[in-house]
Order: C-alpha cells, then structure tokens, then sequence
C-alpha cells in the first residue's frame, strides 16, 4: 500500500490519505501551499494561487488540499458538522509557533466550527525514539504545549515526541483525544517506507497528507 487511510475518517463524507515514498500517482484539483515552517494557516476559498502558508482550511468540495512532509508532522482535520476540511504541516518550528491551534481558530473565526465535532488524523512522522533535539527546541514547543509526556530527557540529552505534542495542542482546542488517530510509524525508523530529512541527513523526496470533502 502506498497510502494510509486513517480509520477516524471511516464512515465519513470525506477523504483523507497519508502517502508514503512509493506513491506516485498523479492527483487532480490538488492545493499545496508554499511551506517555510511559518504560523500562517491559508483559508481557501476563490483564489487558488499557491501562498506562504503551512496549512490550508476550505470548504470547498471540488479540491484536495495537502501538505508535504519528511519527518515533520501531518495533521489532517474534518468538522463532521460545517463539513470543513484542514491540513497541517507542524514541524517543530510550527509547533512552537502552535500551527494546529491555529488551524482549529481559523476553522472556528471563519466557518464557526466546534472542536467537538472535529475528527483528526496525525500521520507519520520521526517519533520520540529517533527524535533526539536542543533544549531550545523542547523549550519552545513546551511554552506553547504546555507540560506533557512527550518529551524524554537522557544525560545531555533532550528527544521530543512532536506528533505526541501536536496532539496535546489538539486537545487543549477542546477536541476530544477520542477523535484523534496517531499513526504508529516512525519516518526514521523506517526509510524504506518513507522520506526522513535526518535519516538522509539532508537532501530528500517528500510523503504528502491530502484531504477534501467528498
């Protein structure tokens, strides 16, 4: 399989997928901001010029909105209610800057979402395991995340859970931990199956997260 579909969409009228580095089929009405790791989210509606963004909300039903990672973390959402749609590229520098809280006040200013009714699905990214940062970093994700288990801490050492932490955001918006879906994968635990920026120290492909409403 070259795409994850996230069982907390099951059921539902949309359709969300994580790919992996084998996906190379060619999507039509796709929109992909310009990602420069910024607290920016791009509410979609008319214009579909390519913006600085890293993350994108819409209602429209005629288009698949994404994001592209390795190692970052993608985070798709859906208002079960307004039938709204978002996806969120959250690398640590977003996270600090709470991109997913963020998202979810973009979703609640412009189409009058509850986080109750939000369904969210967090993708594949470098875990907790294989995560190893500075304490600027864990210092800067905890102002916004607040306290949490998702940072593990070894003799001069400091590793971050990031899709952990993105999900302490989520649920501090007030969406229920029982509408959120985590994926198990580690990009950097498994480079046969993904793009990782650290395990290729460097220069890399990207996996994507799409999402629109069906």
């Amino acid at each position: 399989m070259t795409v994850t579909v996230p069982p907390i969409f099951d059921g539902l009228h949309v359709k969300g997928f994580f790919t992996n580095r084998h996906f190379n089929m060619s999507l039509s009405n796709v929109y992909l901001p310009i990602q420069k790791h910024t607290d920016k989210v791009i509410v979609l509606e008319h214009d579909l010029v390519p913006r600085i963004g890293d993350a994108v909300v819409t209602n429209r039903g005629d288009i698949l909105i994404g994001i592209q990672v390795a190692d970052c973390v993608p985070v798709l959402l859906f208002d079960t209610v307004r039938k709204v749609v978002g996806a969120v590229h959250a690398g640590w520098r977003g996270t600090a800057e709470g991109i997913l809280k963020n998202t979810v006040t973009a979703m609640m200013d412009r189409f009058c979402s509850s986080p109750s009714d939000l369904r969210v699905a967090i993708g594949p990214s470098i875990k907790k395991c294989c995560y190893c940062v500075g304490h600027e970093v864990i210092e800067g994700v905890t102002k916004t995340t607040g306290a949490g288990d998702y940072v593990a801490e070894k003799p001069g050492e400091y590793y971050l859970d990031l899709p952990a932490a993105n999900k302490y955001q989520a649920e501090s918006m007030g969406i229920p931990s029982g509408q959120i879906w985590t994926s198990g994968d580690c990009t950097f635990c498994l480079p046969e199956k993904y793009y990782s920026y650290r395990y290729a120290k460097g220069t890399t492909g990207r996996q994507y997260g799409f999402i629109g409403i069906h």
